[in-house]
């Protein structure tokens, strides 16, 4: 970008940073014009705040824009998810009721494969010498059954200090229903030691089930310290930088909230960059009409899959993290937190090929990252990965990559290659390149199409929305392994998730657990409950920035036959709640539970467990309905830039046209094969597929047979 382009940009700057596996995307909006502008540098591993820092400089700088006039921040990180899954959290003690330290190791009492004798369970965040037990007991129904033993207390901190303890996880049975007993530990354990990190089952997850629970306020501890050092030295450095703003950061159920409420759960930062990615995949489906949309975001460490029904991704309750059976549920540690539901796997244009001991070509879930990164990047990186092969294939201009910010080594891509697949297999470089590009390919197919059928949809009737910045070179590969009949690569793909920062709502949701039997509905009580809960919801998102009068609340219920082990969710009319609100309740649960199994048994009684306060915002960020716009410094030419020799298959080489995404505007049509070459990726158009740019900038890529 020119500095020419400094006066487009004037007015209120905002910007979205998502830090990935390999690169840190960058988007800075003008609020005012609606323009953009793009940017993408390597993810500093080490702290990636150093990669925020150096890029957020770089385009602001590039584009004349002084710091100040910067009036919102938000962030989307990987930090937490990587911490669980690399196991590279803090040091992390359990304090629990006496008898119940081994609920981490017994879970549900379940197996997630019935017939492999060799099974590898998830092993637990916190070794058994470090959970502790303390005499307490409160019942199921709040009743103290037991005082909590504060001598007992006072020894476990000392065993605490003695053993170098960074985070502490207070998990007491039914504190979900009394919470008094937490709070009492917390109190303690924070006034002897002031440099431990507390944190107490009935703030992260004040839910039943004591495995479910226990094992989310494990995680919280375990990635507390991490994530509230990393997120305070972020706001300073953007504080000293000249950014005033105070930050948001997103969360994993798609909500944004200030950086105090993620350092007191920064559990609910897992899969925050993935959750940006199926916001903007929504924000299309709004913008186009679109009622199914399958959102497909490969970067360059993993490929994310989310189902956007009705311009809404699904929401779990549950989420799973580092599974031992990449695609097994029950395989990972549960996390009780709202997050988008979606489907995350070791497949990215770092993705590392090798041979496996079968003599098998095999990619992933092993990646280079962000450092040594792909052979081609040359900084270091030895071994063959995805990128490596498109390069091969022809699908990348070694020049143009990243805009020109980054120049490829052919070379090295091909040695690499060549040295540790093709020799190993006795084939050619391009079919050994082609075999990378299938396999991970088919990968991603059927991770999608198993996340679809555990869900109950038809992925045929889906049109996939395609973005990050691998993905436009694989979507039309992997849309044709799944039948999927059209592709929407939309304008600035490969920095898309940073997009979905800025369109994002302050949002968060509470949760209590009550068990009621619906004949039995104590309305008073709920009614209670759901009050105090709202009062908590205007509490934290008018601290976040939200007015008062522009929060919208939704309340619902999970509820179940007697006897049943899961619940189905079902909405609770606003308001003081009466006796006749019971008939509502009980028709909208068996509505709902036979949409689901297609019956309702009768003659059972129903009963809610849990009772759930949804509050939202919108975004402070982004006008919804706003233009869409090519970005600044997108220097657009004549559509066509030429020709380039490309391996669609392993033996068959075409000369392709490439055309200029920023040139290609709205209603102009092309077929393919062909390339679409942009700043931040460059979309691969197969065979016997027809092009249309919609309203939008997005390409629509229609499938033949």
């Amino acid at each position: 970008m020119s500095a020419g382009d400094a006066q487009a940009v004037d007015g209120p700057i905002r910007i979205g940073v998502d830090v990935g596996g390999t690169f840190t995307d960058i988007v800075v909006w003008n609020a005012r014009s609606g323009r953009v502008l793009n940017g993408k540098v390597p993810t500093t591993p080490d702290d990636p705040s150093d990669g925020i820092l150096t890029g957020v400089e770089a385009i602001l700088g590039e584009a004349e824009v002084k710091p100040d006039r910067v009036d919102g921040f938000i962030h989307g990180t990987t930090l937490a998810t990587n911490a669980l899954i690399e196991r590279k959290g803090a040091r992390t003690a359990l304090v629990t009721t006496r008898g119940f330290r081994d609920v981490l190791e017994i879970a549900r009492e379940e197996r997630y494969d019935l017939y492999d004798v060799n099974i590898d369970l998830p092993r637990p965040l916190v070794e058994r010498r470090l959970r502790l037990e303390v005499v307490e007991r409160v019942l199921s129904d709040g009743t103290i059954d037991r005082p909590i033993s504060l001598a007992g207390l006072d020894d476990l901190i000392v065993k605490i200090e003695g053993d170098g303890i960074d985070a502490v996880a207070i998990s007491f049975i039914n504190a979900f229903a009394n919470p008094v007993h937490e709070e009492a530990a917390v109190r303690r354990i924070e006034a002897s030691l002031p440099t431990v990190s507390v944190c107490r089952s009935s703030t992260v997850a004040p839910e039943m089930r004591e495995y479910e629970r226990t094992s989310t306020t494990v995680a919280n501890a375990y990635v507390m310290p991490i994530v509230r050092s990393y997120l305070s030295r972020l706001e300073k450095r953007l504080r000293n930088a000249g950014i005033e703003a105070a930050p948001y950061v997103m969360l994993s159920s798609g909500g944004l909230a200030t950086l105090e409420t993620a350092k007191l759960v920064p559990v609910r930062l897992v899969e925050s960059g993935p959750a940006a990615g199926a916001l903007a995949a929504a924000r299309a489906a709004r913008r186009n009409g679109i009622d199914r949309l399958l959102s497909f975001d490969m970067g360059g460490t993993t490929a994310k899959v989310c189902l956007v029904d009705d311009a809404q991704p699904l929401l779990s309750k549950e989420f799973e993290v580092g599974r031992q059976a990449r695609l097994t549920r029950g395989s990972g540690l549960p996390l009780r937190i709202p997050a988008i539901e979606l489907i995350e796997i070791g497949a990215g244009g770092g993705s590392v090929a090798q041979i496996d001991s079968l003599g098998l070509l095999r990619v992933g879930p092993e990646s280079s990252g962000a450092v040594p990164g792909p052979a081609c990047y040359g900084r270091g990186g030895t071994l063959p990965t995805v990128t490596d092969a498109n390069l091969v294939l022809g699908y990348y201009d070694p020049t143009f990559f990243a805009g020109g910010q980054m120049t490829l080594d052919s070379d090295a891509a091909s040695l690499t290659i060549e040295r540790d697949v093709a020799q190993p297999l006795g084939i050619s470089l391009r079919d050994a390149a082609w075999g990378i590009q299938r396999v991970v390919n088919e990968t991603m197919a059927a991770a999608a199409r198993i996340h679809a059928i555990e869900r109950g949809r038809d992925i045929r009737r889906y049109t996939m929305f395609a973005f990050g910045g691998a993905a436009p070179a694989h979507c039309w590969s992997v849309a044709k392994i799944l039948n999927v009949p059209r592709v929407i690569v939309p304008i600035s793909a490969g920095v898309m998730s940073a997009h979905g920062l800025l369109s994002a709502p302050i949002a968060f949701d509470f949760v209590r657990s009550f068990r009621q039997i619906l004949t039995e509905l104590d309305t008073v009580r709920l009614t209670e409950l759901f009050s105090d809960m709202e009062c908590e919801a205007y509490d934290v998102l008018g601290a976040a920035g939200a007015d008062a009068g522009s929060v919208t609340i939704r309340r619902a219920a999970e509820m179940r036959y007697c006897g049943q082990g899961h619940e189905v969710e079902v909405e609770v009319p606003a308001g003081t709640l009466e006796t006749w609100h019971r008939d509502i309740l009980v028709e909208r649960f068996e509505e709902s539970y036979a949409a689901l199994y297609d019956h309702a048994p009768l003659g059972i009684d129903i009963e809610a467990i849990n009772w759930r306060v949804f509050a939202s915002a919108p975004s402070p960020m982004a006008d919804e309905n706003g233009a869409v716009r090519a970005p600044l410094g997108a220097q657009a030419c004549a559509p066509s830039k030429g020709m380039r020799s490309v391996y669609l298959s392993g033996t068959s080489e075409l000369e392709l046209p490439i055309y200029d995404r920023y040139a290609l505007q709205a209603g102009m049509t092309f077929s393919g094969p062909a390339l679409v070459e942009e700043n931040e990726a460059t979309t691969v158009v197969g065979p016997d597929t027809h092009c249309r740019i919609l309203d939008d900038l997005g390409l629509l890529m229609e499938m033949g047979p």
